[in-house]
C-alpha cells in the first residue's frame, strides 16, 4: 500500500493530531529537485492537523558562495569558529534558503513566517581558540513559536541566533532542531538530508534504541560517515531531552517523508527513547490483521491455512508483536496441558521487518509463556522453516511419537508430513 493511500494513512491521526513534528532540512535538499515534492509531503501534514517547524541548514550553499567569491569559509557547519567573512556568507545564504522556503510554502497554500526565536549568545573560547560568531543556542522563545503554530502558520527557523544586543551568531541547524523539539515537546523530529539514514561501514541501520545509539558513539563513532556524525549526536541528544522518535531520511526519495511518517517500515533510521516495540495477546479485534499477516506463508505452504473462526476459537492461544501499534508478527502458543506440552505455531513475521530479530522475540516469548504454564517440553511443526528453529530457537529434531495423541491425529489427518521440533523446557 503506498504511503499516500487515505486508509494507510488514517490510522495514523489520532496519536499526530495536534501534535508537533520538527522537520531539519539540510541546505542540500532545499536546493534538490525534490524539495518541492517534500513540501506537498508538508501540506498533507498540515491537513492532518499536524503542527510543522521547519529548521534548515545552509552549508551547502555556504560552500557555493564561498567558490563564486574565492573565499574560504573557516566552517560550514557551524559548530567550528566562523570569523566576520564567513559570518555575512552565512547571513547571504541562510536569507535566500528561507526566502526559497516560504515561496515553496506559499505555492501550497500554506501560511508560514521566517522566525527570530533562537535566542544565542557566543561560544567562545573553547580550548583556548575563540570561536567569534559561532553561537550556542540559549534558549527558544516558546511563546512566539506556539503563537504561530496556535495560528495555523509554519514557523521557518534558519541557522542563526540572535543575542540581546541584536547580535547574530551562526549556529548549528542540527543543534537549533534538538532544541526547538525540545522546547515545544515535539513528538518527532526528522533530519531531511542527502543519505539514506544512519550509515554504519556502509550498512543502513534501520531502527535503534538511543542507549545503543550511545554506545556506538562511544565506542565505534569512526564506523558512522563523518558528515553524519552530528545527525547521530544530535538524535541521541533529543531523545535525552524528552523527544520519542528521531528519523533520519533522504530528502531526494519522492514521498519518502511520508513513507517514513505514515508506515511500519518507514525509508531510513528510527532513533527511539523507549522500547516502541511490545507483544500482546490477540484480542477480536486482530482476527483480520492475523490472516492478512499470514496469508503469503499460507500461498506459499509454509503456514497451514487457518480459518476467522478457528483463530477466533483459539484466540487467547495468539499474540501480536506490534511496532508502534502495528502489528507486524504473530506468534500462537496452543495448550496440551495434560501432557505437559505446548506447541509454538503461526509464526510469521512482515518481510518488511525480516532479519530484525523479531522471529527470536517471539520465540523466546512463547518459550517463556510456556515455561509459565509448567510445561516440560515446546513442540514446533514445520515444513520449510525447520532448520530456522533449529538453529535459532534451539529445538532438536522428534516425531510424530512426541505429539499428543489429539495433535497426531491432525497431524496424520493433514497430508503435510511436517517435521517435527522438540525442546526440553527446565
Amino acid at each position: 500500500m503506498k504511503p499516500t493511500d487515505l486508509r494507510g494513512i488514517l490510522q495514523y491521526i489520532p496519536q499526530f493530531r495536534e501534535r508537533v513534528f520538527v522537520i531539519s532540512i539540510d541546505g542540500a535538499i532545499v536546493t534538490d529537485e525534490n524539495f518541492a515534492n517534500i513540501l506537498l509531503d508538508v501540506a498533507v501534514l498540515r491537513s492532518l492537523s499536524i503542527r510543522v517547524v521547519l529548521v534548515h541548514g545552509a552549508a551547502a550553499q555556504i560552500h557555493a558562495l564561498a567558490t563564486q567569491q574565492h573565499v574560504t569559509p573557516s566552517n560550514l557547519d557551524g559548530s567550528g569558529i566562523t570569523d566576520a567573512e564567513t559570518l555575512q556568507l552565512a547571513l547571504t545564504a541562510a536569507n535566500r534558503l528561507s526566502h526559497e522556503i516560504l515561496e515553496g510554502l506559499a505555492a501550497n497554500d500554506l501560511r508560514a513566517a521566517c522566525s527570530n526565536a533562537i535566542v544565542a549568545h557566543p561560544l567562545g573560547i573553547l580550548h583556548g581558540v575563540d570561536h567569534l560568531f559561532t553561537g550556542k543556542v540559549e534558549r527558544v522563545d516558546v511563546e512566539l513559536l506556539q503563537t504561530l503554530l496556535a495560528q495555523g502558520i509554519i514557523p521557518v527557523i534558519p541557522p542563526l541566533g540572535f543575542d540581546g544586543d541584536g547580535k547574530t551568531y551562526r549556529v548549528n541547524s542540527d543543534g537549533v532542531a534538538v532544541a526547538v523539539a525540545e522546547a515545544l515537546k515535539a513528538n518527532k523530529l526528522i533530519f531531511i538530508t542527502i543519505h539514506d539514514g544512519l550509515l554504519r561501514q556502509g550498512q543502513l541501520l534501520r531502527q535503534m534504541l538511543v542507549a545503543d545509539l550511545d554506545a556506538l558513539l562511544a565506542n565505534h563513532r569512526q564506523e558512522f560517515i563523518p558528515e553524519l556524525v552530528s545527525k547521530a549526536v544530535h538524535a541521541a541528544a533529543a531523545c535525552h531531552a524528552g523527544v520519542q522518535r528521531v528519523h533520519i531520511i533522504n530528502g531526494r526519495v519522492d514521498e519518502g517523508l511520508l513513507a517514513e511518517v505514515f508506515s511500519n517500515e518507514g525509508i531510513g533510521t528510527l532513533i527511539y527513547a523507549n522500547e516502541y516495540q511490545q507483544v500482546r495477546r490477540a484480542m477480536k479485534k486482530d482476527v483480520r490483521s492475523i490472516l492478512m499477516l499470514t496469508q503469503n506463508s499460507v500461498d506459499a505452504d509454509e503456514l497451514v491455512k487457518r480459518t476467522r473462526a478457528g483463530i477466533e476459537k483459539n484466540l487467547g492461544d495468539y499474540y501480536l508483536f506490534e511496532i508502534d501499534k502495528n502489528p507486524v508478527a504473530c506468534v500462537a502458543l496452543h495448550p496440551y496441558p495434560e501432557h505437559g506440552k505446548g506447541e509454538l505455531a503461526c509464526l510469521y513475521v512482515s518481510p518488511s521487518h525480516e532479519n530484525q530479530g523479531i522471529g527470536r522475540k517471539l520465540i523466546q516469548y512463547v518459550e517463556n509463556k510456556a515455561r509459565e504454564h509448567g510445561f516440560s517440553e515446546l513442540l514446533v511443526l514445520s515444513t520449510q522453516a525447520f532448520t530456522y528453529f533449529q538453529s535459532k530457537g534451539g529445538f532438536a529434531e522428534g516425531s510424530p511419537d512426541d505429539l499428543p495423541p489429539a495433535r497426531r491425529e491432525k497431524y496424520e489427518a493433514s497430508g503435510r508430513n511436517s517435521k517435527v521440533l522438540v525442546k526440553k523446557l527446565k
